[in-house]
């Protein structure tokens, strides 16, 4: 269970359904129900991993040394060779977690806003951009949902006019550094489960709605919603797709998007924060983030009542 953190900084425990819904109410939509588009982020909508990918970034911030790097550096070639199985996954959580233990939370969101556009905007899909256009032109929210850190993966969802987010989480102490703990982690069955309680509390319905990802370990996502797509396919998550007949797509385009369409490269619209506390991190440091962005139909009377 995702415990979110509320503004006053101290964590409760209220369900993320009573979360959302007490952060999120003021922009509604009567006409039920909705749909969302739901993406895995690093191979998907990105051609490497989002955390890896800022590994340099951190090293000339004075936040890892030379070995860490390299480390990092193989972790990316080991997930961009034949993508990462539930093993390496948890032995790279449980690295990176330690890692990043002791880590400044500002110090972090100011190195990734620095490079975000010179790391992350060259590495995007073309057809990823082109799928999330289509959805949001269809009225379906985007949600990235990803196992990087909240840290990491809100500004690339911003860059990205993604609505919602759903990330991992990692405590941080009084102190306003990582201790090192994993407070939520979104992967495999919990990323299903955190989009069934947002399903929940925003009206999706879910045999309405689409999912996208690279891995096997997300199954549980892309059978949670009734039109699910495997992108760029590990093995296995390619067999089961075909066993399923689930449709199969290749992503092989990166694009920068202020070439291709430069209002995507800036940040959405006025947005509500639905997230209880800003509070997590470089690689699987967690959280549950939510932002609601106006949708485009609703114009300015949705604007006036969105506060």
């Amino acid at each position: 269970m995702v415990y979110p953190r509320a503004f006053s900084g101290k964590p409760t425990r209220p369900s993320l359904r009573r979360m959302v819904g007490a952060y999120a109410r003021a922009v509604e939509n009567t006409a039920l129900p909705r749909t969302a588009a739901f993406f895995d982020l690093d191979k998907t909508v990105i051609a490497k991993s989002s955390t890896l990918t800022f590994s340099k970034s951190f090293y000339q911030g004075g936040l890892i040394n030379r070995r860490a790097v390299l480390r990092t550096a193989y972790a990316q070639f080991v997930f961009l060779a034949g993508g990462a199985d539930h093993d390496q996954m948890e032995r790279m959580r449980e690295y990176l977690s330690a890692l990043c233990k002791g880590w400044n939370v500002q110090q972090v969101r100011e190195i990734v806003a620095e490079t975000l556009h010179d790391l992350i905007d060259p590495i995007i899909y073309d057809e990823a951009v082109s799928l999330i256009e289509e959805h949001h032109a269809a009225g379906r929210d985007v949600v990235i949902v990803s196992t990087s850190g909240a840290e990491v993966v809100e500004p690339i969802g911003r860059l990205l006019g993604a609505d919602r987010v759903i990330a991992t989480r990692m405590a941080v102490g009084g102190d306003g550094c990582f201790t090192g703990e994993v407070e939520y982690y979104a992967y495999g069955p919990t990323k299903a489960e955190a989009i069934k309680e947002l399903a929940a509390s925003e009206g999706y319905d879910l045999e309405r709605c689409y999912a996208y990802s690279d891995s096997v370990t997300d199954v549980p996502m892309l059978e949670s919603v009734g039109h699910p797509h495997a992108v760029n396919p590990d093995r296995a998550l390619r067999r089961e797709a075909v066993s399923r007949g689930w449709p199969v797509l290749v992503f092989n385009r990166p694009v920068r998007l202020k070439q291709r369409v430069p209002a995507l490269s800036m940040p959405p619209r006025p947005a509500l924060m639905a997230a209880a506390a800003v509070g997590a991190a470089a690689a699987t440091a967690g959280l549950v983030w939510y932002a609601s962005r106006r949708r485009a139909s609703a114009g300015a009377a949705m604007s006036a009542t969105s506060m």
